[in-house]
């Protein structure tokens, strides 16, 4: 009896600590993308329609289990967390630009974190409850592939917080 009331314990504050001050939805704010460039009009939006067996033999085991069954990746495992190069993170499943090195930092959350999307309408927002409370999942807007999820607990200038599955990205160095 004292197991399970350790680990109902232990789970409650693993889900409490990684979702902090993620009660309301938020919204994104126009990019900033200081010394990189990403040309908007040249980007096709054009949705994506893959049938789920395209996407399995497209994708990994893992991008498939995060991108398209809004699974999540293990906190400190993805190759992007510590990457501080210069350059632009693309949606691992149709490449299209999303974030850029110059809007990423530190959150100590064990994923990726960025304070804003290059442009708002590379992204999509819906509400999930899959923990049993609402949470803002972040979806690309090209292929709806499952990125992450938003908060509002991030720095300046936007206080947002879009943590970001690594699996979910590719890095393309400036």
């Amino acid at each position: 009896m004292k197991i399970m009331r350790y680990i109902i314990l232990l789970l409650a504050f693993s889900i409490v600590s990684c979702n902090s001050n993620s009660q309301a939805p938020v919204k994104n704010s126009a990019a900033s993308t200081d010394n990189i460039t990403v040309d908007f009009s040249n980007i096709d939006l054009t949705k994506i329609e893959k049938s789920e067996k395209e996407w399995k033999e497209e994708l990994t085991d893992q991008e498939y289990y995060v991108l398209r069954e809004k699974g999540t990746e293990r906190a400190f495992t993805g190759d992007h967390v510590n990457n501080n190069k210069e350059g632009v993170y693309t949606c691992k499943a149709c490449q299209l630009p999303l974030f850029t090195s110059t809007t990423k930092f530190k959150s100590g959350t064990g994923w990726p974190s960025y304070y804003q999307p290059i442009y708002n309408e590379l992204i999509l927002e819906d509400t999930d409850y899959l923990l049993g409370y609402a949470r803002t999942e972040v979806l690309c807007a090209r292929c709806e592939g499952h990125l992450g999820h938003v908060f509002n607990d991030g720095p300046k200038p936007t206080g947002l917080r879009y943590c970001i599955n690594s699996v979910s990205l590719d890095f393309v160095e400036k």
